[in-house]
């Protein structure tokens, strides 16, 4: 399978990039980025073509993986999928529902099979927890906590303008809510605050009665950076297990379940662009709730 890389950034590089090169039946066949000199050195680094516009590219791929601030994504992820090629996209998948609503539609429109990079979603033990949870039911409430620190001047994401720009919620939010949405139900409303050092707190309504609160910041002090998963229902405490393996490793996994839809011809992965879309309307809902001080209702598919 001939896959496209969009994207130059270090996310880029040593997970998208780094994984197709070593899967055995992907081949990466070139590179288009929005800074032609990082597009270059990409693509010499991988031994591939450098490529000056995305048509270019996507003439030459049957599927495309993206890694760029999503609200480019977006518009890539439509042209892509309108000219028939297969979809492995990061997350968030937009920044609006509105944008991730046009990419639902060109992919279901041109009948591309999709999958959405939520990493732990394609890590084993992360995997093995949201199938167990979820079969087991009976769960009450949530508490997850992400505090990450990558602004510090070592972090390959210290320069990230729209991680700055749009934080925490849209950065990591999506991780809890892969994990969250499949164990306790879809979010039907948040409500949500902020706190110091770029926190946003949120509390959300599930489909069937369960509540759950999620506390998240990208400029968390090094000495507090957290991430826990706390499940509690009728079946006691479940805590989400550290993950083992890298980034690469995961999108490794991603590559092959993209690969399985397209064989079978299915259309139903668990996170494809649809369950992108169900994430970034929970997130577009949330950035609402913050700005307006009141709960929101999640719009609806």
């Amino acid at each position: 399978m001939r896959f496209g890389l969009f994207g130059t950034g270090h996310w880029a590089a040593q997970t998208h990039a780094a994984a197709l090169d070593a899967h055995p039946r992907a081949e990466l066949v070139g590179v288009w980025g929005r800074n032609p000199d990082r597009a270059a050195a990409l693509a010499t680094r991988y031994g591939v073509p450098a490529f000056d516009e995305v048509d270019a590219l996507l003439a030459a791929c049957d599927a495309v993986a993206v890694a760029l601030p999503p609200d480019v994504q977006a518009d890539i992820a439509v042209r892509a999928a309108t000219a028939g090629r297969h979809l492995l996209l990061d997350k968030p998948l937009a920044l609006t529902v509105a944008d991730a609503d046009r990419v639902v539609d060109a992919a279901a429109g041109s009948g591309v099979a999709s999958v959405v990079f939520f990493t732990g979603r394609y890590q084993p033990e992360v995997a093995g927890f949201v199938a167990a949870t979820a079969a087991a039911g009976g769960w009450h409430t949530a508490n997850v906590i992400r505090f990450a620190s990558i602004f510090q001047p070592s972090s390959p994401y210290a320069g990230s303008a729209w991680r700055r720009a749009h934080g925490a919620l849209w950065d990591i939010g999506p991780h809890a809510l892969a994990v969250l949405l499949p164990v306790l139900g879809r979010v039907t409303r948040v409500t949500a605050t902020d706190g110091p050092g770029g926190l946003v707190h949120l509390l959300l309504e599930h489909d069937g009665g369960a509540t759950s609160t999620v506390s998240l910041t990208l400029d968390a002090p090094p000495e507090a950076v957290a991430a826990e998963f706390v499940c509690y229902g009728e079946n006691g405490i479940e805590r989400l297990p550290n993950a083992d393996g890298t980034a690469a490793t995961a999108f490794g996994v991603a590559i092959d379940q993209l690969l399985t839809e397209i064989d079978s011809g299915t259309r139903d992965h668990r996170c494809d662009v649809r369950f992108g879309r169900e994430v970034v309307a929970v997130l577009a809902a949330a950035e609402a709730a913050r700005a307006q001080g009141v709960a929101r209702p999640v719009s609806a598919p």
